[in-house]
């Protein structure tokens, strides 16, 4: 009897050692490979029921019980109690019944504990693969969820090695593929080389566990970055309304603020560029056009044709078609290099866009009435004259010169009769150099030029003869 009292007492002390044990692990895994306790004592119970199965035959009438604090668990197995016993898996004999409880009577279940110990060799190798084959699918669920969550996310990593044309790059936990074809061209990579990418596709394959697909040429990736870079952007203060990307090349990217303090374009690039700069370098070189959005959308036709000046825009909404007129020196400049200006600027704004030079309009008859606005902006002197004709036909023709402003006591005042024209000044050396000048001395008849304005040949006559007096 104290010998089996010591072996019960351990058994116990055994199984709380391996509680013990098995707690510390669950938490090693929970904290490095992000695995939940609760799924790996999932797997546990599951396994000790395969075992039981694989033991018994059947596992019909086995229960497991886990305390999910301490990690300690029992097994039972629910056996009924019969005079005969057929199947000793499922029955127990009334007199072995009786021996653990007077009280049990036919017909009556007993639950009887299992070590796990009493399992053969084939039946804790088939347990110990279950939690082993649980552990790595729950860890490849954990790596997917992470990555997935971080879809159209910028992540920086670590140039692996070159898998045929590819790039295998690791990103922490997992590594992931960069493709030929998500590279920019002309790039190369060398080990250890750090490298920013944009998560593209996240895929979740039974044979080879979670696969991640990035990419470098993608437009998310220009989004992603100014985000990181320009607070405005991360704030929402300023937004990126679209992008057009030739990866490695050009971007046109439009942006608007959504506060009226803020200069959108200004905000993007930063004092003396900073901003922009880093961007430009992290893709090594690839050139950025960023403009102000306009709802118009003839205005964000003419902007998305930066730098090229852009004489006249007429859009249609319905048909998403748009005619551009720009002055003959400037079609190389709005088409682009192989058209690329031009193309960029009709992905960014959604528009088939049309562009013809000053002259090819003209000849087509699609030179309309903006031909104005252009010469005025190139030729100083016709604008002189339309000015001229303005001023002529607006002010001296209309009624605001009979108005009453001329008609006011300030030119009927006595000023005009003042001294300074009842003097003797009127003669002064100014008078004599217009004799001069006009061939007529003081004392010729100048009357002839007078007629028509009697008042002025009377002056002029008062005027000599006081000349005379004197």
């Amino acid at each position: 009897m104290a010998k089996s009292g010591r072996t019960s007492r351990n058994s116990k002390n055994s199984k709380q050692n391996d509680s013990q044990e098995l707690l510390e692990a669950l938490t090693i895994l929970e904290k490095e490979k992000n695995i939940s306790r609760e799924s790996i004592l999932e797997a546990i119970e599951n396994s000790l029921l395969t075992a039981c199965k694989n033991h018994f035959g059947k596992a019909d009438n086995i229960r497991v019980e886990i305390n999910h604090e301490t990690c300690e668990y029992h097994v039972y197995a629910d056996k009924e109690v019969v005079e005969e016993v057929f199947d000793p898996a499922l029955e127990i004999s009334l007199e072995e019944a009786k021996k653990r409880s007077s009280s049990y009577e036919i017909g009556d279940t007993v639950q009887e504990e299992i070590d796990s110990k009493d399992f053969g060799r084939i039946a804790t190798q088939n347990a110990k693969n279950v939690i082993i084959q649980k552990i790595r699918n729950e860890e490849h669920k954990a790596i997917y969820d992470q990555y997935y969550e971080k879809t159209r996310d910028v992540m920086t990593g670590i140039v692996q090695r070159y898998i045929g044309r590819n790039v295998s790059i690791n990103l922490g936990k997992a590594d992931a593929i960069l493709s030929e074809s998500e590279m920019i061209p002309g790039e190369h990579f060398e080990p250890t080389d750090r490298v920013k990418v944009l998560i593209l596709e996240v895929k979740d394959t039974k044979k080879k566990g979670t696969r991640i697909m990035v990419s470098r040429t993608h437009p998310d990736l220009v989004k992603r970055l100014f985000e990181e870079e320009v607070a405005e952007v991360r704030n929402g203060i300023v937004e990126i309304k679209n992008i057009a990307r030739e990866a490695g090349s050009r971007t046109k990217m439009a942006v608007w603020s959504n506060d009226p303090d803020v200069d959108p374009v200004g905000a993007c690039v930063g004092m003396n560029g900073s901003r922009v700069n880093a961007i430009v370098e992290t893709l090594n070189g690839e050139k950025i056009d960023i403009i102000s959005w306009n709802e118009n959308a003839a205005l964000l036709i003419q902007n998305a044709l930066s730098p090229a000046k852009v004489i006249s825009v007429i859009a249609d909404g319905e048909e998403k078609t748009a005619k551009v007129v720009v002055p003959d020196y400037q079609l190389s400049l709005a088409i682009g290099k192989e058209g690329q200006n031009a193309r960029l600027a009709a992905r960014l704004t959604g528009f088939k866009i049309d562009i013809k030079s000053e002259t090819q309009a003209r000849e087509a008859g699609d030179f309309m009435d903006y031909e104005n606005e252009y010469e005025d902006e190139y030729y100083e002197e016709d604008e002189y004259y339309d000015e001229y004709e303005e001023y002529d036909s607006e002010e001296y023709d209309s009624d605001e010169y009979d108005s009453e402003e001329y008609d006011s006591e300030e030119y009927g005042s006595n000023e005009y009769e003042s001294d300074e024209y009842e003097s003797g000044e009127y003669e002064t050396e100014e008078y004599d150099t217009y004799s001069e000048e006009t061939g007529n001395s003081a004392g010729e008849d100048v009357s002839g030029e007078y007629e028509e304005y009697p008042d002025a040949r009377e002056a002029s006559s008062d005027n000599s003869g006081s000349g005379e007096d004197e």
